[in-house]
C-alpha cells in the first residue's frame, strides 16, 4: 500500500456501495454519502471531471443533507437505473433522487458520431438531482467541484443570467464546458461551486448539471416532468424483457438494466465496465481500464441478450462488433484483436496516472490498456461463436465479403493453434500452451464447419471439420492430467477456471467423465470458501505479485456447469451463495473477497453480470422443466 494510503483507506467507500448511474452515453457512481465520485466526459472512456473514486483531491459533485454523511436507504427506483436516497436527520426525513436524464429526441440533426440511429429516446446530457423533505425540516447542499482531466485541470466558475441559480465552469485546457442551474442560489468557494437551502416538509428543490448545449429544467415542474420520463423510458424498456416469474427475477432485472447502462448508444458497443483501475488486490497494482468492448464477452453478450428477449440490442451490439473488426469497410480484409474501444478503436496503448493515489492506494492508475494487440487465441473461437449465435440456421444470409472475412478467422485458428498464447486471462509472463486457447480454436473450427455447411460450402466444411478433430484429438491427448482431468496448460497439472468453458461451449458432453472430473475438482480445489479463483496464483506466472479475489464471473460459470453435469442441488446452493454477496444495490465488480464479501475490481462489471444472467436462467429453466415433469 502507497505510504500516504494506509490513513486514509476508509474514506474510499467500498466498491460494491457505489450506485451506478448511465443514460447510455455516459455514465457515472455515486458514493453512499450522495457524493458523485466518478464521471467522464464527454464519453465514458474520456478523462475523468469527478474522479475521487481514485484520488480523493480530482473532483466529487455531491449533493445531500449537510452534516449527515451515512444515508438511512438506499434503492433504484425499481424497474430502472434512477436512484433513490433516503436520508435522516436530526430535525426531519429527505429523499434524493439521482438520474442521468433519458429524453425525446425531437428533430435534432444526425450526429456525426452516432453510428446507429437513435430512438425516439435518448441521453439529455444532464446529471439531475431533486430534494425533496417528507418529514420535519432538513437544509440540503450543493458542492460541485470538477477537476478535468483526471484531476489535473482547474477552472472558473462565473454566473449566468442576472440572478445566483446558474453558473458555468470551463476546463482552463481542453473544451468540455459544465453548467450547473438550478432551485438553490450558488456561490463561489474556490474551485467549488456550493449552495444550501432549508425545505420543509413537501417542499423540494433540484441541481442539474449539463455538458451540452442542452434544455435544463427551468423550474421544479420540468425536473419532475424529466425524473418521470426517465422512469418511464427504463420502465418501458425492462418491459419488453422475457425474465420469467421467480424469486431470483430482481437479479435477472438489474443485471439486464446494467448491461444496458454500460452500452454506448452512438455505436452499440458495451463496455466490460464503466471504470479504470479499481483493484484486482486490494493495494496492488493488478488495475487496469476496463472502459472497452472485448470480444471475449461477445457471444456470451448476444447469447444473453437472445435469451432475455433484448433483440435490437443484440442486433447493434452485432453491428458494432461487425465495424470494429473490418474499420466500416465490409469489403476490406478483417482485422482481429481481443478488445476495441466504444467507437471501435484499435490503438488501446496504456499509460498510467502518476499523480493519482488510486483507490485506497492501488496504484498504478492506469488508463488504455496494454493487453490490446496480445495474442490471445480464443478470440476467434469467441467472434466465431457469437457468429454462430447471431445467424444461427440463417448462414446462408451473411453477405460473401463479410463470410469471406470471417471465414478468414477460422483459417486463422487453423493455422495458429498449436502456438503458446496468453490464455484468456492476458497473463503477462511468457506464452503457454492453454487448453482453453486451444479448445476455443476447436470452437472456431467447429462452428465455422457448421455454418459454412448451412452455405452449402461442403469443402470447406470438411476442412475445417478435419481441423477441428485435429485440434480436439491434440487436447485429448495433451490436455488432461493422469487423473483424467483437464490441466491448465501442457506443462502443469494445475487447474485453471477457463476450463468450464469446455462443456459451456460443447467441447464434449457433460456426461463424459474428464468433463464431470475437471467441473468437481474445480469446485473442491479451485475455491476458497466455495468461491472459483481463475488459478493458484502461485503457480501462473501473472507478471505480478500478491494474491488475488474469487473471480465471480468464474463462480458462476462453475454454477451453471454443475447444473450441466446434474449436481443441480449442488449448483443452486453455490448460487444462492453467491447472490446473496450481491451489492447493496444488486450490482457486482470483477471479483469477492471470499474471507469478507468485498468487491474488488471494476465496477459495475457486465461479465459478472452476464454469467449471473446464464446460470440464474439455466437453473430456473431446470426448476421449471423438472415442475412440468412431475405434472405430467
Amino acid at each position: 500500500m502507497s505510504n500516504h494510503s494506509s490513513a486514509s483507506v476508509s474514506i474510499f467507500p467500498p466498491i460494491a456501495d457505489y450506485g451506478f448511474l448511465s443514460n447510455c452515453e455516459q455514465s457515472c457512481l455515486v458514493a453512499p454519502d450522495g457524493s458523485v465520485e466518478w464521471l467522464c466526459l464527454p464519453r465514458p472512456d474520456s478523462p475523468s471531471v469527478f474522479g475521487a473514486l481514485l484520488d480523493r483531491a480530482a473532483g466529487l459533485f455531491r449533493f445531500g443533507p449537510s452534516e449527515i454523511r451515512v444515508p438511512q436507504h438506499r434503492r433504484y427506483v425499481p424497474g430502472t437505473m434512477v436512484l433513490e436516497t433516503t436520508w435522516q436527520t436530526p430535525t426531519g426525513w429527505m429523499t434524493v433522487h439521482d438520474l442521468l436524464a433519458i429524453g425525446p429526441l425531437q428533430n435534432q440533426r444526425r450526429r456525426p458520431d452516432y453510428h446507429r440511429a437513435p430512438t425516439g429516446f435518448g441521453a439529455a446530457g444532464v446529471l439531475l438531482r431533486i430534494a425533496t423533505c417528507i418529514s420535519g425540516r432538513v437544509e440540503v447542499m450543493v458542492n460541485c467541484g470538477p477537476q478535468f482531466d483526471y484531476g489535473t485541470t482547474g477552472g472558473t466558475w462565473s454566473y449566468q443570467g442576472d440572478g445566483y441559480d446558474a453558473m458555468t465552469i470551463t476546463a482552463k485546457e481542453g473544451d468540455v464546458q459544465l453548467a450547473l442551474a438550478g432551485s438553490i442560489p450558488l456561490g463561489v468557494l474556490g474551485a467549488r461551486s456550493y449552495g444550501r437551502t432549508t425545505l420543509a416538509q413537501g417542499q423540494s428543490a433540484f441541481v442539474a448539471l449539463s455538458w451540452a448545449d442542452v434544455k435544463v429544467p427551468a423550474d421544479q415542474d420540468e425536473a419532475f416532468a424529466m425524473l418521470n420520463t426517465t422512469v418511464d423510458f427504463w420502465r418501458d424498456w425492462l418491459s419488453s424483457a422475457k425474465i420469467p416469474d421467480h424469486p431470483w427475477k430482481p437479479y435477472l432485472d438489474r443485471s439486464a438494466l446494467t448491461l444496458k447502462g454500460l452500452s454506448y448508444a452512438p455505436t452499440g458497443a458495451i463496455m466490460a465496465a464503466s471504470t479504470t483501475s479499481l483493484p484486482e488486490t486490494p493495494g496492488g497494482a493488478r488495475n487496469w481500464d476496463y472502459r472497452f468492448t472485448w470480444i471475449r464477452d461477445s457471444a456470451f453478450m448476444l447469447r444473453s441478450l437472445y435469451r432475455l428477449g433484448f433483440d435490437w440490442e443484440a442486433i447493434e451490439y452485432w453491428g458494432f462488433i461487425l465495424e470494429a473488426v473490418t474499420g466500416g469497410d465490409l469489403n476490406r480484409k478483417p482485422e482481429l484483436q481481443i478488445m476495441y474501444g466504444i467507437d471501435g478503436e484499435r490503438d488501446l496503448t496504456e499509460r498510467t496516472l502518476d499523480h493519482l493515489s488510486g483507490w485506497r492506494g492501488a496504484r498504478p492508475v492506469r488508463v488504455g490498456n496494454g493487453a490490446w494487440n496480445q495474442q490471445q487465441h480464443d478470440v476467434w473461437g469467441m467472434i466465431i461463436d457469437a457468429l454462430d449465435v447471431q445467424f444461427h440456421q440463417a448462414a446462408a444470409t451473411i453477405v460473401v465479403p463479410v463470410w469471406e472475412g470471417l471465414a478468414g478467422f477460422v483459417d486463422d485458428a487453423l493455422q495458429h493453434w498449436r502456438e503458446p498464447d496468453q490464455g484468456i486471462w492476458e497473463v503477462r509472463g511468457d506464452p503457454k500452451d492453454f487448453t482453453a486457447s486451444k479448445v476455443m480454436c476447436w470452437v472456431a473450427a467447429a462452428r465455422g464447419a457448421d455454418l459454412a455447411e448451412e452455405r452449402g460450402e461442403h469443402e470447406r466444411a470438411q476442412r475445417w471439420r478435419a481441423g477441428a478433430d485435429e485440434i480436439k484429438a491434440e487436447v485429448l491427448d495433451k490436455g488432461v492430467s493422469d487423473r483424467g482431468v483437464f490441466r491448465q496448460h501442457y506443462e502443469t497439472d494445475d487447474l485453471d477456471a477457463s476450463l468450464l468453458l469446455l462443456p459451456i461451449m460443447g467441447f464434449l458432453p457433460p456426461d463424459d467423465k474428464r468433463i464431470q472430473s475437471t467441473v468437481l475438482a474445480i469446485a473442491d480445489e479451485l475455491t476458497q470458501d466455495g468461491l472459483v479463483l481463475r488459478y493458484k496464483v502461485e503457480g501462473t506466472d501473472t507478471g505480478f505479485e500478491g494474491k488475488e479475489g474469487t473471480f465471480t464471473i468464474c463462480s458462476f460459470w462453475l454454477v451453471t456447469t454443475l447444473a450441466m453435469i446434474g449436481e443441480t442441488d449442488r449448483a443452486r446452493a453455490l448460487c444462492q451463495k453467491l447472490l446473496s454477496f450481491a451489492g447493496p444495490l444488486q450490482l457486482y465488480a470483477e471479483e469477492i473477497d471470499a474471507t469478507t464479501g468485498e468487491h474488488l475490481g471494476n465496477f459495475p462489471q457486465a461479465f459478472t453480470h452476464l454469467a449471473l444472467i446464464e446460470a440464474v436462467s439455466l437453473l430456473i429453466d431446470s426448476e421449471q422443466d423438472k415442475g412440468a415433469a412431475s405434472v405430467g
